[in-house]
């Protein structure tokens, strides 16, 4: 699920002109708020027809809120949230559709830099390799969402380009997808489509819901737009020791491979091509007792894709296992906090002065920051990973 600002060309001259008032507004009347967007779009340039035709019968969808206020699956840990998504059955058929798309995975490879695990990953993880791409009415979504003033500033701008794909035949009202916007079996957003979108088919059009190499090469190309590095690892399991410096894991240090291994880091499986000189983070999703990884420059790359530690873990994870890794370790971590108590903590890191973001009960990356700084200020291990005590002791 693709969280971007929007950078759309060839839209791009039109996105830079000085937008009217209606541009930064949101909330107020529904009908008065589409009334605006079709004035700000004949302004953008289109044609009034097209502009009519895209917004006739426009509504707002109340179960599009419902699902951007409730994600309550990110509230799992690593282990339960990966157990989840991760089935026998899905890696069997991500090894049938490896076979059947080979060609399309090599070109991924060739032209774009992607290996095929994470391409199969994102698939399976998205939309169970296309099966399962979202029953919410794509136009109606992206109007709610702008419309709402919790993040029009995302969802504004793919309105237009929503509407810039509907004025090139590439994007019918009726079109259905997850309910943030995201279409096709990658789950593109539009403005991602407009830039990144390729006709891997050839025949002459971008369709990411029904052609797999259309999606495919496409969601390869948004990761190499987005900084991924070819023929370097992401994610690569490994065992600590346990006098390690804890405050020194996480995403916010790095330091070459070599550091780590000198440390006693050592990997369960494969290395993926990392060396000595590569820079590399240590997380520990639940703690030093629990699973443990090296964490390179392409695992970073991927919250561009999706802002959730979680879900970007789990993914790259299994973008691992689709490669050849063994199942991961659980290790025996401690057990954490329910919602209620993340958000007690949360609440008590904010009257610390940290910043974890929005209060809402998932353990991100903003509290994993806050909850290492004060777990270091308390004596305790420094692992990011919050229990009774440290809630306690806040």
């Amino acid at each position: 699920m693709r969280r971007a600002p929007f950078a759309a060309l060839p839209l791009a001259l039109l996105l830079a002109l000085p937008q009217p008032a209606a541009a930064q507004q949101c909330g107020g009347s529904f009908a008065g708020f589409v009334e605006a967007l079709r004035s700000e779009s004949v302004a953008r340039g289109h044609a009034p027809a097209t502009v009519e035709a895209f917004f006739a019968g426009v509504r707002q969808d109340e179960r599009t809120l419902r699902a951007d206020r409730a994600q309550g699956v990110f509230n799992l840990d690593f282990v339960d949230f990966a157990r989840r998504l991760i089935s026998a059955d899905r890696m069997r058929r991500g090894a049938a559709n490896e076979a059947a798309h080979d060609a399309i995975f090599d070109r991924a490879e060739r032209d774009y830099g992607i290996p095929r695990g994470i391409l199969l990953a994102f698939w399976a993880l998205e939309t169970d390799y296309g099966q399962v791409q979202g029953d919410f009415v794509t136009r109606d979504s992206l109007v709610t969402l702008a419309h709402d003033c919790r993040r029009p500033e995302l969802f504004r701008p793919q309105v237009f380009a929503a509407l810039e794909l509907y004025a090139r035949g590439e994007f019918e009202l009726g079109t259905t997808g997850a309910w943030a916007g995201e279409i096709g079996q990658v789950q593109m957003l539009p403005s991602d489509i407009l830039e990144r979108g390729v006709d891997g088919d050839g025949d002459g059009r971008v369709t990411l819901k029904s052609s797999v190499p259309d999606a495919l090469l496409s969601g390869a190309n948004l990761l190499r737009g987005l900084g991924w590095r070819p023929g370097e690892p992401w994610l690569v399991e490994v065992s600590v020791p346990e006098d390690l410096d804890w405050a020194r894991t996480g995403l916010d240090h790095t330091r070459p491979v070599a550091e780590w291994l000198a440390r006693g880091v050592a990997p369960r499986g494969p290395d993926f091509g990392m060396t000595a000189e590569m820079p590399a983070a240590l997380i520990l999703p639940q703690g030093r007792r629990g699973t443990a990884f090296l964490a390179f420059a392409n695992y970073e790359t991927l919250f561009e894709w999706n802002e959730s530690f979680v879900y970007v873990t789990t993914a790259a994870y299994f973008a691992t296992r689709l490669s050849g890794a063994p199942v991961f370790d659980p290790g025996d971590p401690p057990a954490g906090l329910s919602e209620a108590e993340m958000r007690a903590l949360q609440t008590a890191l904010v009257a610390r002065g940290h910043d974890v973001g929005a209060v809402d009960g998932i353990l991100g990356r903003l509290t994993r920051r806050a909850v290492r700084a004060e777990q270091a200020r308390l004596g305790l291990p420094a692992d990011a990973w919050p229990t009774g005590e440290l809630l306690a002791r806040l």
